[in-house]
């Protein structure tokens, strides 16, 4: 038990830095914007979407089925809500699990001794663990691997119960059960029921391959046969509900997920496939170059026989079959005990005894008991089963690194990613297990005191190593900035980009635009970067470059809604209605198949829906505005936040005098956010209108009381009190509301007026002045300004800009009128006028 407590203690101790990291990467789209996660959500959503909230039929899916990794993510949320602490407290937790189960694990093959405590000490240290323990969705990966030891363990308990105890059917079950939640945690979980049967085979009965046929064939060991078939059948119908429940469809993914999958070329296909194993075997055995992700161009595709990579590949595949032979191969005398060497089962030095193989004749095979006198101490009642031999635990330990990798291998079925770290956390189990057993055979194989101390000190050196390169990788997890960073060397596309979000998230704005460059220099066509680029240039006024960054982007990916989104609100700001009318248009055609993210298409469709019907609004086509606006309602999806569209319905009905409709919106976006300032606003102009008038003021204090410092609230409630003819109340918002928002055209503009209408022709003139400031080619603000200065006496500058105001707007027949009154006016004073 010391060795299970220290292993895992040391997992604990190695990952506590992590707790005070940030969510990073994919954690975003997991557990921030999954809707499965918020309480209103029924919980039953779980089980009916993939790992990132899209509904499992979808063709966008990831058919990524993990509803338990998910249900402890919900648990999460309603304890801490979105506080990562509590998240990376539950990984460490069950990385620290994990670990003391595979050196419980360990113990089952190699026994009391410092072995296994070795085999613990390198698992709970290896740096391959970093994504998934580090990287808060990496518990799928360390739930699955939970479970999948839990399973494992169950049969192993069941073989040694066998033909013994009723109670090994009851293993069983555990056995079938604890392999359902591994793979509900995570796909690959499922494979320990196929480890199970090479541990039953190959380590339990000992068989060799030559020997498995002819048992099976004349029947020799029933309970053998029977339990793998069971496993079999369980691991079939498993596979079988969770491809019918995905919708019978395998995922698709993207170019940039996984290159070689899209290749046309069979050779670079078949290289490139047959080398990754390779490269995931390398980080293994040196996990000197880790990174975040790994897809694009990260490990560049194997084109022809001549690249020197392919060397890699033939070696490896040939030191797995020399390995596999060596451990399936017929016996040799010589074995080993827990570190000692040992012949025809009597050990050659002091210590415990040790039985030979198994030999099969012509009965079911059982393990060997024996009543032996252990350190001197008779023990009568002891039923030790023996230690399994190194070819034993080489097959087994083969196994646990081979079979949970092979849904990674896209030898089924593509995947999408090119290599995933946390995919390895299974698999490192059975190389943690080689490494300790290739060390012990060595151990045992050299004579010298000398070469058996640098054998063990080399192994505990590996060990302090990888302990030391995980704490300093985790490092690298504590926020996204440092993370992606990290990546630059290998996914500098990928890595570049995501830092450029992070860097635009921080305001340092001519850092993100490079990383944005960055990235495109890499991957020029990614539309993801593009799209961002164009942003943040729109953001920062610069829209002539961002329109032609949304093009682009939507020339490589044209199904990218929000491209089309942006790109119409510049046409529409810049007065090009009929472009953005098209555009807008265009956008709420995409279907959201095969997407891989149909939540955000759908919401993207949805604004340009509500930026189309303002477009109608504005140009006084109410009906097509409403009719714009009923379909947005229709395809918005559940995240969605309504209360704009909904306070825009109102608005349309308003103008067509239906006022019990409007009511009825205003309410609804009112009820879908209660402190939505605009519906306040909307509202209260009904009330007024409807003759409610106590009730239309709460709505407008409200409005302000919501947020004092809008300006655009004063001046709603100025006009509501200049209709009520409180001219002194009503000039006093008007002037707040100037102050608030003196950068905003509409606002100014319309306390300008207010003021007028008060009779405060000096403080009007002020305003109307800032307002021809803000739209100095705006007509209507030239030909205020002008009468504003009429009424006060100052002529000759109203003459200025009622001739500036005719200059935008020749047939302006108000403007016309006025200026005529004012020469009129000016001749009979004696002024020079322009007419003279």
């Amino acid at each position: 038990m010391i060795a299970e407590l220290v292993s895992s203690a040391l997992g604990l101790a190695l990952y506590l830095n992590t707790l005070s990291a940030d969510f990073c990467y994919d954690d975003s789209r997991a557990i921030k914007t999954n809707q499965d996660l918020l309480p209103e959500t029924p919980w039953t959503h779980i089980f009916y979407n993939d790992f990132w909230g899209t509904l499992l039929t979808h063709s966008g899916s990831h058919k990524s089925y993990r509803p338990l990794c998910t249900l402890s993510f919900r648990l999460n949320y309603a304890i801490g809500g979105l506080n990562p602490w509590s998240y990376h407290l539950v990984n460490v937790l069950l990385h620290a699990a994990v670990t003391g189960l595979f050196t419980h694990f360990s113990k089952v093959l190699l026994g009391d001794g410092y072995w296994t405590f070795m085999a613990g000490l390198m698992f709970a240290s290896h740096p391959i663990h970093t994504e998934a323990v580090a990287g808060i969705v990496g518990r799928a990966d360390v739930g699955a691997s939970l479970f999948f030891l839990l399973s494992l363990l169950c049969y192993i308990k069941h073989c040694s119960t066998r033909g013994y105890s009723a109670r090994t059917w009851g293993w069983f079950l555990g056995t079938g059960l604890c392999a359902g939640c591994s793979m509900l945690w995570k796909e690959q979980g499922v494979t320990v029921l196929a480890v199970s049967a090479v541990y039953d085979v190959f380590v339990f009965h000992r068989l060799k391959m030559k020997q498995i046929l002819p048992t099976i064939y004349k029947r020799k060991n029933l309970s053998l046969f029977l339990s793998i078939s069971l496993l079999s059948l369980w691991g079939t119908s498993l596979l079988g509900a969770r491809f019918y429940w995905m919708g019978n469809k395998p995922p698709s993914f993207s170019n940039s997920d996984n290159p070689a999958a899209d290749s046309d070329s069979l050779l670079a296909r078949m290289l490139t496939f047959f080398y990754l194993p390779t490269k995931n075997l390398w980080l293994l055995l040196c996990p000197d170059t880790l990174s975040f992700d790994w897809s694009m161009d990260a490990v560049p595709l194997l084109k022809t026989i001549c690249d020197w990579r392919n060397l890699h590949t033939v070696a490896f595949y040939t030191g797995l079959l020399l390995l596999a032979y060596c451990g399936l191969k017929t016996p040799s005398i010589e074995r080993e005990c827990n570190g000692k060497a040992v012949t025809n089962g009597k050990q050659n030095a002091n210590g415990h005894s040790c039985h030979s193989d198994v030999e099969y004749r012509n009965s079911e095979v059982k393990p060997s008991f024996a009543s032996k006198v252990e350190n001197g101490i008779k023990n009568s009642v002891s039923q030790k089963t023996q230690l399994p031999s190194t070819e034993n635990i080489v097959v087994l330990s083969l196994s646990l690194l081979i079979i949970p990798f092979i849904p990674a291998t896209n030898l089924f079925f593509y995947v999408g990613f090119v290599i995933a770290e946390r995919v390895l956390y299974i698999p490192s189990m059975g190389f943690c297990l080689l490494i300790t057993v290739g060390a012990r055979a060595l151990y045992v194989k050299v004579q010298k005191r000398f070469l058996k101390s640098l054998i063990f000190y080399a192994t505990a050196t590996l060990i302090v190593f990888y302990g030391l390169k995980t704490a300093i990788r985790n490092g690298d997890w504590q926020n996204e900035e440092m993370l992606y960073r990290s990546g630059i060397k290998v996914n500098p596309a990928k890595a570049w980009g995501n830092l450029g979000n992070v860097l635009k998230s921080q305001s340092k704005i001519s850092e993100a635009e490079s990383a944005y460059r960055n990235a495109l220099y890499y991957r020029s066509n990614m539309a993801d970067m593009l799209y961002n680029l164009g942003l943040l240039l729109q953001e920062n006024s610069r829209f002539a470059e961002a329109l032609h960054y949304y093009k682009l982007a939507i020339g490589s990916r044209p199904t990218l809604a929000s491209a089309y989104l942006n790109t119409g609100i510049i046409l529409m700001n810049q007065g090009k209605t009929e472009e953005a009318r098209r555009t807008f248009l265009k956008c709420s055609e995409i279907p959201d198949e095969n997407l891989k993210d149909p939540h955000a298409h759908k919401s993207s469709v949805t604004s340009c829906l509500y930026n189309l019907g303002k477009l109608y609004h504005e140009q006084g086509h109410y009906e097509e505005a409403l009719s714009v606006y009923k379909e947005a309602i229709q395809k918005m999806p559940r995240q969605f936040a309504p209360q704009s569209l909904y306070n825009m319905m109102g608005e349309a009905y308003m103008r067509l005098s239906k006022l019990p409709e409007a009511e009825h919106w205003y309410m609804e976006s009112l009820r879908s956010k209660t402190d939505h300032i605009p519906a306040h606003l909307t509202y209260g102009k009904l009330l007024a209108l409807t003759g409610r008038k106590s009730e239309a003021e709460k709505f407008f204090l409200k409005a302000i009381e919501l947020d004092p410092t809008k300006g655009n609230c004063y001046m709603h409630y100025g006009q509501f009190l200049l209709e009520e003819a409180r001219l002194i109340e009503a000039a006093e918002m008007a002037k707040k509301a100037a102050e608030l928002d003196s950068t905003e055209f509409d606002v100014v503009f319309n306390a300008a007026h207010m003021l007028r209408q008060a009779s405060l022709n000096e403080a009007a003139e002020k305003y109307y002045d800032l307002a021809a400031r803000l739209r100095p080619k705006y007509p209507a603000a030239l030909m205020n300004l002008g009468a504003i200065l009429h009424l006060n006496g100052r002529l000759q500058k109203a003459e200025a800009n009622y001739l500036r105001a005719l200059q935008l707007k020749p047939d302006d027949v108000i403007t016309q009128s006025n200026l005529r009154k004012l020469w009129n006016i000016m001749e009979k004073q004696g002024l020079k006028t322009s007419k003279t």
